[in-house]
């Protein structure tokens, strides 16, 4: 487990240093192959929905649905993430994961069935990401937390470009069930790799994962004002601004790899500057002046801009995801070492799980409502909620679980 051993923190170290790490390095390029995986199947399964039904919701749920089953993971059986075997649990996640890929690519499936099967693959994701992360807290000293955070979400910025770059280009030749067989591919890759590299964890406590214990570690999180005002600037202004990004296939049909290839590299130049260039002190500082970064450049959308500015807005705007950085290095210090795996994968959910209600929210608004309209108001909402919940958030106070989920 990641502890402070003296009264001097560790120096932060450097993206190269974590990289002569093997355990972590798995890690990292598990995760890689992963987002690369789902960036190809979620713009494939969106193309497909747009083409099929023409829907700017269903295309929405179609991109960002499976994070509403995250929310399940999250309440039901997340407490498998600090179990005793961890690196057993992760490596039999990512084979539900290649499963699901596979059927996927299957030709004539029912659009039903892919929503289905997408909620069920929704479900094991969350888990997957919590394993991942405890692991993750445990394979890198403390002080290493935030910058290991910032290269996997650097690279899951840079992935997600080329991803989506290289979906757009392949579906001028393959139809969309070609990029399942590529995120398939892709997927295998990261379950050889994550058995290949990642060791069992044996200084974990035996525990027994279940309902009861997750629902214990979940309520002791969501009873203090200040943990439930810090996940919802985790979660809420996050989900909005995914919900913007949902309706660039019916705001520019295309254009849209353009808009979404912007927001990925954003978000790759946020989280490099935040997690690599600033302090901690700074880090704190910064994270309510980028939590409004992250929504006012979309309000120039009500402007009607032409697509170079408005990809320059989003490019913006994007950056500001890196806020998510130091509101995640307080909440791993405001939590015990025996439930950090549940904890980080109940934010993760309940992130993922916004996102998907964001998509929802301005697929059914566009329904009704031009994208343009829908991108602007949600921008202003998530302004809103940034604003109203900034003075609870400094009342964060640290994690008390019972004695007993630290049992066993």
């Amino acid at each position: 487990m990641p502890s402070d051993a003296t009264n001097t923190p560790d120096p932060q170290p450097g993206y190269r240093a974590l990289l002569r790490n093997r355990e972590f390095t798995g890690l990292y390029a598990g995760f890689t192959l992963t987002v690369g995986a789902s960036t190809l199947s979620g713009f494939a399964l969106g193309t497909l929905v747009d083409r099929s039904t023409g829907s700017p919701f269903l295309t929405a749920v179609s991109m960002y649905g499976a994070t509403f089953a995250t929310v399940l993971g999250a309440t039901t059986l997340m407490s498998v993430a600090d179990g005793s075997r961890p690196r057993r649990t992760l490596v039999a996640l990512q084979a539900v994961a290649l499963a699901g890929a596979c059927a996927q690519a299957v030709p004539g499936m029912p659009l039903a069935a892919r929503f289905g099967l997408l909620l069920l693959l929704g479900f094991f994701q969350s888990l997957n990401t919590g394993t991942r992360m405890g692991l993750l807290a445990e394979a890198v000293p403390a002080s290493a937390y935030v910058p290991a955070r910032s290269l996997m979400n650097i690279t899951a910025g840079g992935t997600s470009v080329l991803g989506f770059a290289l979906g757009a280009v392949l579906l001028r030749h393959l139809t969309p069930q070609g990029l399942f067989l590529a995120a398939a591919g892709l997927t295998a890759a990261a379950l050889a790799v994550t058995a290949a590299t990642v060791r069992e964890r044996s200084i974990r406590p035996p525990r027994r994962p279940g309902l009861r214990e997750t629902w214990t570690t979940n309520a002791a999180l969501l009873s203090r004002g200040g943990p439930r005002a810090l996940l919802l600037n985790l979660w809420v202004p996050n989900g909005l601004i995914v919900g913007c990004e949902a309706l660039f296939i019916s705001y520019a049909q295309q254009d849209a790899g353009l808009l979404l290839a912007a927001a990925s590299g954003g978000m790759l130049l946020g989280d490099l500057t935040v997690g690599r260039l600033l302090s901690t002190e700074w880090r704190r500082r910064c994270a309510f002046p980028l939590r409004l970064l992250l929504a006012a450049p979309y309000l120039v959308f009500a402007l009607h801009p032409p697509t170079a500015v408005a990809a320059v807005a989003v490019f913006v705007a994007s950056a500001g995801f890196a806020a998510t950085l130091p509101l995640q290095e307080r909440l791993l210090a405001l939590t015990p070492e025996q439930v950090r795996g549940q904890v980080q994968g109940v934010e993760s959910a309940g992130r993922m799980t916004w996102q998907g209600i964001g998509a929802a929210v301005a697929g059914g608004t566009a329904q009704f409502l031009s994208p343009t309209v829908t991108i602007t108001a949600l921008a202003a909402v998530s302004v809103c909620v940034t604003i109203a919940s900034r003075p609870y958030v400094n009342r964060t106070r640290p994690l008390k679980v019972a004695p007993g989920s630290a049992r066993r």
